[in-house]
Parts: C-alpha cells; sequence; structure tokens
C-alpha cells in the first residue's frame, strides 16, 4: 500500500501519552478509587527509596570496579537506540492512521457528495491500553471501536500487533480495512442506521439483537470495500494488497474467532458475521464501490 507521501488527516489525536490513573482503570475493572490511590503513593514512596539506592549503589560500582561502568554505559547507549528507534516507529505508525482516514475523508465526502449529502467527518483517537471516551471508559480489550456520541473511533495501536500475529491478517491494507470499517460505522450513525437498529435492538431476545448487530458489522465491512475501491482506482493498492484486506475480514469472522478460542462454534452468538460473510461483503463493496450494494439490513446476508 503506497501512502508515505498521501495527505494526513486533521482529525487524528494522539493520545498514547495520556495514560489513565490505576484509580480510573480500576474503576472499569471494580476495584476501589481509594484502594488504587494507597497504592500509588506508597509505590512512588517505594520508587524513591529504589532511586537513591540504585545511584548510590552506581557511584561506588563506577570508583571501584570499571568495567561495571563499562557496560553500563553500552547498556545505556542500546537503550537509547532502542529508545530512538520505538519513537520512530511510533512516529510511523501515527502518520499511516492520519493517511487513512484522511483517504476514507476524500472517498466519503465524494460518495455521499453524488448523493447530494455533505461529508461531516469523523475524529480518530489512537491511545494506548484504556481511553475515556463519551461511550465511557474503555479498555483495548474490546478492539477498535466508533462512539456515536462523540462521532470518533478509538484505536489502540497495540491491535495492528495483534492482527498481525495472533489472527494472522499483517500488512498495511489490512489494518487499514480496519479503519475504515469503523469508518462504515460512522456513515451508518450520519444517516441513522445505528439510532434505527439500536432502537430495535432495545426490543428484541438477545439472538434476535445479535442478529442485528451483524447486519450492522456487515454493512460497515461493505462500506470499507466501498474505500478500498476508491483505492483500488485511484492507483494506491498494491499487490496482494486486496488478498491481505480480504484474508483480515475472513480471519476476524466470528466463526473462525471461536474455533481459535474454545474449539467450538455458537452462531447464536454472532455479533459481526462468520468469515465468509465478512469477506462476501467487502468484496461486494470492493467490486460495487456503491452504497445501493451494502443492503445487508433489510436485505439477505
Amino acid at each position: 500500500m503506497r501512502w508515505e507521501a498521501e495527505r494526513q488527516s486533521n482529525n487524528v489525536k494522539d493520545q498514547r501519552d495520556q495514560m489513565l490513573s490505576n484509580a480510573e482503570i480500576g474503576a472499569r475493572v471494580g476495584l476501589g478509587a481509594a484502594a488504587a490511590g494507597i497504592f500509588a503513593r506508597g509505590g512512588g514512596k517505594w520508587m524513591l527509596i529504589a532511586g537513591v539506592t540504585l545511584l548510590i549503589i552506581a557511584f561506588l560500582g563506577f570508583g571501584l570496579f570499571p568495567e561495571v561502568k563499562n557496560r553500563f554505559l553500552q547498556g545505556a547507549g542500546q537503550q537509547t537506540a532502542q529508545t530512538a528507534q520505538k519513537r520512530a516507529e511510533e512516529k510511523r505508525r501515527l502518520q499511516f492512521v492520519s493517511v487513512v482516514l484522511a483517504e476514507t475523508e476524500d472517498v466519503w465526502t465524494q460518495v455521499l457528495g453524488l448523493e447530494g449529502h455533505a461529508y461531516d467527518e469523523p475524529k480518530l483517537i489512537l491511545y494506548r491500553t484504556a481511553v475515556r471516551s463519551a461511550c465511557g471508559t474503555t479498555t483495548n480489550a474490546i478492539g477498535p471501536f466508533y462512539c456515536p456520541n462523540d462521532s470518533t473511533i478509538y484505536l489502540d495501536e497495540s491491535f495492528f500487533d495483534q492482527l498481525a500475529k495472533e489472527f494472522s491478517a499483517p500488512g498495511d491494507f489490512a489494518a487499514a480495512y480496519v479503519i475504515a470499517h469503523e469508518v462504515g460505522h460512522h456513515i451508518q450513525s450520519l444517516d441513522g442506521t445505528l439510532d434505527e437498529i439500536d432502537s430495535e435492538r432495545n426490543n428484541a431476545d438477545e439472538k434476535t439483537a445479535n442478529i442485528l448487530t451483524v447486519r450492522l458489522e456487515l454493512q460497515a465491512d461493505c462500506y470499507a470495500g466501498i474505500w478500498a475501491n476508491y483505492m483500488k482506482k485511484q492507483g494506491v493498492t498494491e499487490k496482494n494488497d486486496i488478498r491481505s484486506a480480504l484474508n483480515a475480514a475472513h480471519k476476524i469472522g466470528d466463526d473462525n474467532l471461536q474455533k481459535v478460542s474454545q474449539g467450538y462454534t455458537v452462531p447464536d452468538s454472532f455479533t459481526h458475521g462468520t468469515s465468509t460473510q465478512r469477506a462476501y461483503w467487502f468484496n461486494r463493496g470492493l467490486q460495487s464501490g456503491s452504497r445501493q450494494s451494502c443492503d445487508t439490513i433489510t436485505g439477505k446476508i
């Protein structure tokens, strides 16, 4: 995927250095805020003691054993190099996310413009571990998500590594597909589909509610396919990019994930669609480039 020289979106906010406190994350998993505060203060005290002790040891070691000093300086140099490499990787990832979001902005401005509508662009927040959103405080265990209450996509960068390593779906285009899928939910929010389905789910039994959720997710996959269609036309895609995205869609199907995690599937619990369904609807959007082909809400899925 050719993206390095492309336009970057102004709607991406990097919050990876804004870690939530132990109390905030603890509240998310049911821990008491007071207990978390005591732990944090106690931890700070012990860190201070440990720091002073290490400083004394370092001075003594450097004076008595020169080889200790050399090893220490060598290790510090390696850490500095590793830090520089990490920062470069973080910068590259931020640029990548910004370019992909910009691409979706261009695509949906054009698509909705042809329908006679202006495109209200979403925001995207890149975070680590946990994040506060208008939909509540959430950990990265939930994966990438879109919050309609603030029209924002939330993305923990570790998901890209998880996608490549745990789901066997590597590649920039596969990662971009995930972002384009979340943007698809933003389109559903703009046209009222999310509100309509939420209303139906609130009055449905669990099985029916899950089916409605699957319909939403498959449409978002189809919308991601529309984005891929435009990228292909513009010559952004490279060999195997489309195959990479289709592979990602297949790998994160409910049936595949359940087989990997528990060895069997429970179809009534599916909330995103099977591997076959997800790959089919992404490909449908890719081939047509049209929203009219993405009716998973009332059509057959």
